[in-house]
């Protein structure tokens, strides 16, 4: 999977890495793919309930020891 940009949000907590997501994404082009990554436990749900509002494509989620990643497409 080619990502066109990532962030770091470790150490971030909610709406943080949510806010920082918004910001990237709205620097893309559609159909491009934005990576983050995150320490905060309950950006998995935030990231699902971004995606559903936002129309954005929530791709994948992986938990890898205390990081949280998240790769959306942008709409």
């Amino acid at each position: 999977m080619q990502i066109d940009k990532e962030i770091d949000t470790r150490g971030l907590n909610c709406p943080l890495p949510i806010l920082k997501a918004k910001k990237a994404l709205a620097e893309l082009q559609s159909g491009q793919v934005l990576k983050v990554v995150s320490t905060d436990g309950g950006s998995i749900r935030d990231f699902q309930a971004f995606a559903k509002q936002t129309g954005n494509e929530l791709l994948d989620q992986q938990t890898l020891e205390s990081e949280f990643i998240h790769v959306l497409r942008r709409r």
